[in-house]
């Protein structure tokens, strides 16, 4: 399955985006919806997520609800300690909902476990348009 970033994609073109670069990878800022691109071999911790977050939480409104789309083009780990972090961290609901585009078995079988310890609603998504869509369709969100 070849990887599709989304800043090569025929959505960029059409969605209206911030483009935030970060050390450890690049987050475009949608109206909706934050997609995530980390880069190969980072390890994401909770200093890194709470580095994103000062930015991403100065972008949007408050009361604004988000879906979140972490599009998995590299290869990297996640701190499993991060959910309950990110949970308490998400107080206020910004993100409602998420999706971890795969783009072979071992991501999907990690976007499977990661899901587990989510409490918001999470989708494992085969392109970043499923993902897309089915972020927006989130009842939550509209």
């Amino acid at each position: 399955m070849n990887t599709m970033k989304f800043e090569n994609s025929h959505l960029s073109k059409t969605i209206s985006h911030y483009k935030l670069e970060m050390p450890f990878g690049i987050f475009y800022l949608c109206e909706k919806f934050i997609i995530s691109e980390l880069y190969a071999g980072i390890h994401l911790d909770w200093n890194k997520i709470q580095e994103a977050a000062k930015d991403v939480l100065n972008f949007y409104n408050k009361g604004d609800k988000l879906g979140y789309i972490s599009n998995r083009i590299n290869s990297y780990s996640v701190d499993p300690q991060v959910w309950t972090k990110a949970e308490k961290y998400n107080k206020n609901n910004l993100v409602v909902g998420g999706a971890i585009v795969y783009y072979n078995d071992m991501m999907y079988k990690n976007a499977s476990l990661e899901k587990r310890f989510s409490k918001i609603k999470v989708l494992p998504c085969l392109s970043l348009e499923e993902a897309i869509n089915w972020v927006l369709n989130l009842e939550t969100i509209k």
